[in-house]
């Protein structure tokens, strides 16, 4: 195989595919997708429901439909994909080891990579739920693999711990098989998933969500008998007298994603202790030039379709600075979250790019706003953008664009803050 490379992506999900096919079509010349599964196309082949590509292609499609669009662009187009291989280094000066059965370990070399590892859940160790060690508890992907890639079902009769959209999609297709799901909590006194999956998955199938509630222990020997289902309050401290019993089986854990970024760290790339994913400009370009990241190994997505716009932009970054058209750490201005906002993506921009058109900012809020909002973003108390919502809720990300007029007031800016508010 080729060992130099224009463009290495590392990943095969929506975010990388889209990002190889951007590459080439912007030039780049040798492009490689790298795959540690036996198959391209990343977690959207175990993920059979529909609601993919709304937006990206005006179809609604299910998620292994959605995947294989992007993988036939891409073989259309020449890019080379390695599968069934594991990225074991990554180094800032944009050599890659890799191994696999096929070709054993060999060195690469790219002139740019992009970074497109995705994300996974976390776990119960992570979350510390007391109890006894029985068999019967998973992550809620895990179990959808098992049920929509393996054919196995974990258990008969289900609780799910968090509403996050992985969780309650689960409790829907888990009751089509047949099985009984007793009860969604949430520890959060609101919805952490999008609502239209709580419309879909949780109120049409009369599958009740129980908010700032948790699993205060799990029982059972050898399998999971039953959990209990404690109160918390604001400190998310169990309210003595408040447990409840819930006989089941299987107990899912819905309770977060985690930017998969040990390969970013290997390769000395700045992290986002807000996202858990690299600190990125406008165009995805991550802290060490030549190394670019896309999708949610920057910061958990809602939608598929944004992982796949933000692939394009960062794949076209790729190919630019491989061919020595754009250099990248130009002179930028910071952003920074400011009241009610957990963290803004990207965190630097070059006003310069609003030369190029309009700039999308993604950000998410720490607490939910019902009623009328208004989001901004500032430069001291000079107002340089501003958008109202509907609402503005944690489980829902937030878009604010910054346009082409705003460019000598972001130019002359020090550091743009961005701020949800009451309107």
């Amino acid at each position: 195989m080729r060992r130099s490379y224009d463009v290495i992506v590392v990943g095969s999900g929506p975010g990388g595919m889209a990002a190889a096919v951007a590459a080439k079509k912007n030039g780049a010349r040798d492009v490689l997708v790298i795959e540690r599964d036996v198959e391209p196309g990343g977690i959207l082949l175990q993920c059979i429901h529909h609601g993919f590509g709304v937006e990206t292609l005006r179809q609604d499609l299910t998620g292994p439909a959605y995947a294989q669009r992007f993988v036939d662009e891409a073989l259309s187009l020449g890019v080379d994909v390695m599968v069934d291989a594991m990225v074991l280094r990554i180094t800032p000066s944009r050599h890659l080891w890799v191994t696999s059965a096929r070709s054993g370990l060999v060195e690469l070399e790219a002139r740019a990579i992009v970074l497109a590892m995705g994300c996974r859940e976390r776990t119960r160790a992570q979350i510390r739920i007391p109890g006894s060690r029985p068999a019967g508890v998973y992550t809620a992907g895990t179990a959808q693999r098992l049920v929509n890639v393996e054919g196995y079902m974990p258990g008969r009769r289900f609780v799910i711990l968090g509403s996050g959209d992985i969780g309650m999609i689960m409790a829907r297709r888990l009751t089509l098989e047949g099985a009984r799901v007793e009860r969604v909590l949430e520890i959060m006194p609101y919805l952490t998933g999008l609502t239209r999956n709580y419309v879909q998955c949780l109120l049409d199938y009369g599958v009740p969500l129980q908010l700032s509630h948790t699993v205060g222990r799990i029982l059972g020997d050898r399998r999971v008998e039953a959990v209990e289902a404690v109160q918390v309050d604001e400190r998310w401290r169990p309210v003595p007298g408040t447990g409840e019993l819930i006989p089941c089986d299987t107990l899912l854990l819905s309770v977060g994603l985690i930017p998969e970024n040990e390969l970013s760290r290997q390769a000395g790339v700045a992290l986002d202790p807000a996202t858990g994913g690299p600190y990125v400009d406008e165009g995805f370009g991550t802290s060490v030039p030549g190394i670019f990241a896309a999708g949610n190994v920057v910061h958990v997505y809602d939608l598929v379709d944004w992982v796949t716009e933000a692939g394009y932009v960062a794949g076209r970054s790729a190919a630019r600075f491989a061919l020595g058209d754009q250099v990248q750490g130009a002179a930028s201005v910071g952003l920074r979250a400011g009241e009610n906002v957990r963290y803004v993506v990207p965190q630097r921009l070059n006003p310069e790019s609003l030369a190029d058109g309009p700039q999308r900012l993604q950000l998410r809020v720490v607490r939910p706003i019902e009623g009328r909002a208004r989001v901004q973003v500032a430069d001291g108390d000079s107002l340089i953008a501003e958008q109202r919502l509907r609402y503005a809720r944690p489980g829902e990300m937030v878009t604010v664009t910054l346009p082409p007029s705003a460019y000598d007031r972001v130019r002359q800016a020090k550091a743009l803050v961005v701020c949800v508010t009451e309107a």
